[in-house]
């Protein structure tokens, strides 16, 4: 029998009845009573693997469409389009030629897809929420459950990836000051903008993510490891991802990579690679092209509660919501991945499902050379293994969205060169714009979704940055920085991690996974592709994943508002 967390919610005892609001109460009753079973065998289930399901495990899915995210069902009434950061059409260059622009201006959901099945949108958990305490929340949260999910995963025999970062519960705390992993495993963090709005503190989680090359690219010519040639290797590999000509760097020692990557025809000391187009060291002559990883390439990405330090601040929590790993396994070609792109598009066409080859243990191929692994709490709050619906729901970010780089989000919108290598840090971070924008990316998003969160529902969000008539103020946002722009107060942090927990307890994941406590306006019960109202003329818009993180590209104006500061080491 495995132990439990040391902190329990005792004050759910049982899966109480859902409180569903208007519209659908009756269908989203019958669908709460038909998956309880599937909710009762996980949490009475105290494993790292969870319950096998009763049947073929695609046949007992609840929701087959589940790679359709709860955003895609907001009420955009015609006017309000958070659509435009996912669905885009392909940049010159690219791999990603999902061309998906078009589902901004139109739904074009299967039939399935067309009922939202992510019905814990629909409950009112406020009761429940009342009921937990801030002291216990916060002991919660500031619990380690990642330290024994690697020796769990041991016992049980898993073969797939097992974690290999030791004391990643820590944060910050387990990466140097260029963001390699103290534990000597290679993992290397870097500091990202997090991506418009569902991977903002306000609207429920923090996250990091991590990244480690395959073998080669970590050591010289002679094949030993060498830190300086896989530093120049990531950093040749975020110009190849960005599609620049140079990148900067951490301080290089041009004698111990062996090649003159500046091009200034000698060796010395350098800031700046601009020699992009090989990499160095044992990985000299492997296959690169802009846009896309070398095979091997591995991403690890936590999903975290909203953590507090000792002086109140907002950070990373200590307790971990989930691990996701991403390991490419086959590097295709443009060519190849156009084609897979082009088939997708005729299954759809043919009213096709989704569907993902299950790799065991390392999890779902998204079909395009990407294995994609979760693990997720159990009641008691010990991480364990995903189901396969729960790893379904990450798949469609990853594989069917236009607007990624090699089906990855995080990557691509580090800071530029030797600032973005270390672990995530939003505080002093500029609302740098995007690429080919001249006004910040998150004032952006304000104008165009009319909100805080793809649903208009974060009250907070509203009420410090729009009027009465749901208009932004930009003035408001003069001299914030992200943090300031994204982290919510004290009291909206408690309320959304103890509304997490409750789905925790109930482990109905498979409904939903939003921390909401009341019902968020502005969301959809039932799409149709031929009435819902479409956005009108003009209310849709390019966008580019990149930033411009020039300093003269930030436009942050002197005179900080004050307001909750964020502390990058918080727990």
């Amino acid at each position: 029998m495995e132990k439990r967390s040391k902190m329990a919610l005792c004050v759910i005892c049982a899966i109480p009845a859902l409180v569903f609001a208007e519209p659908g109460q009756e269908r989203q009753q019958v669908i709460l009573e038909a998956q309880q079973p599937v909710m009762t065998r996980l949490r009475d289930a105290d494993s790292v693997r969870p319950p096998s399901p009763e049947g073929h495990p695609v046949a007992a899915m609840y929701n087959r469409e589940a790679i359709i995210p709860p955003q895609c069902y907001t009420r955009t009434e015609g006017q309000n389009n958070p659509c435009y950061v996912c669905h885009q059409d392909s940049l010159p260059g690219r791999e990603n030629v999902m061309n998906d622009r078009d589902l901004q201006e139109a739904y074009s959901f299967s039939d399935l897809g067309q009922t939202n099945h992510w019905v814990n949108l629909f409950r009112d958990r406020s009761k429940e929420v009342e009921a937990i305490s801030d002291r216990e929340i916060l002991d919660w949260v500031d619990d380690d459950n990642y330290s024994d999910l690697a020796p769990r995963l041991k016992n049980a025999g898993f073969k797939g990836w097992i974690p290999d970062l030791a004391d990643l519960q820590a944060g910050a705390a387990a990466f140097d000051e260029q963001g390699f992993a103290r534990d000597g495993s290679q993992w290397v963090s870097f500091n990202y903008k997090p991506f418009p709005s569902t991977f903002w503190p306000t609207n429920g989680s923090t996250d990091d993510v991590m990244i480690r090359l395959p073998l080669d690219y970590r050591t010289d010519a002679a094949g030993k490891p060498s830190r300086a040639v896989y530093q120049a290797n990531l950093a040749i590999l975020e110009a190849r991802i960005k599609g620049f000509d140079a990148i900067g760097t951490v301080p290089l020692d041009e004698s111990e990579v062996g090649v003159d990557l500046d091009g200034d025809g000698r060796l010395g000391t350098i800031d700046e690679i601009a020699r992009v187009d090989s990499y160095v060291g044992a990985a000299a002559g492997h296959f690169i092209d802009t846009h896309l990883y070398p095979r091997g390439t591995e991403f690890l990405h936590t999903v975290r509660y909203l953590g507090f330090d000792d002086s109140g601040k907002i950070g990373v929590s200590r307790r971990i919501k989930e691990v996701r790993y991403m390991k490419k396994w086959q590097a295709y070609n443009k060519g190849t991945l156009a084609r897979y792109y082009e088939e997708e598009g005729f299954e759809k066409e043919a009213g096709f499902l989704p569907g993902y080859t299950r790799l065991g243990d390392w999890g779902l191929d998204n079909g395009s050379g990407w294995s994609i692994q979760g693990f997720i709490e159990n009641r008691s709050g010990q991480l364990r293994v995903a189901t396969l619906e729960e790893n379904t729901f990450c798949m469609g970010c990853h594989s069917s969205i236009g607007s990624t780089i090699d089906k990855t989000f995080s990557f691509a919108r580090k800071i530029d060169g030797a600032a973005g290598w270390g672990y995530i840090d939003l505080q002093g971070m500029a609302d740098s714009p995007t690429l080919g924008e001249s006004e910040g990316e998150y004032l952006t998003y304000f104008r165009r979704t009319g909100g805080g969160d793809e649903f208009r529902s974060n009250t907070e969000m509203l009420q410090r940055f729009f009027n009465d008539s749901g208009e932004v103020e930009p003035e408001r946002l003069a001299g914030l920085d992200v943090y300031q722009i994204v982290v919510p107060s004290r009291e909206r942090a408690l309320q959304l991690n103890k509304a997490y927990r409750v789905i925790v307890d109930e482990q109905s994941y498979l409904l939903g996974r939003d921390a909401t406590w009341h019902p968020p306006r502005n969301v959809y019960d039932e799409v149709s592709n031929t009435d819902s109202p479409t956005l009108e003329e003009g209310r849709v818009f390019d966008w580019d994943i990149r930033l411009d993180w020039r300093p003269e590209a930030a436009r942050i104006v002197p005179g900080s508002k004050t307001v909750t500061s964020v502390s990058p080491n918080a727990h």
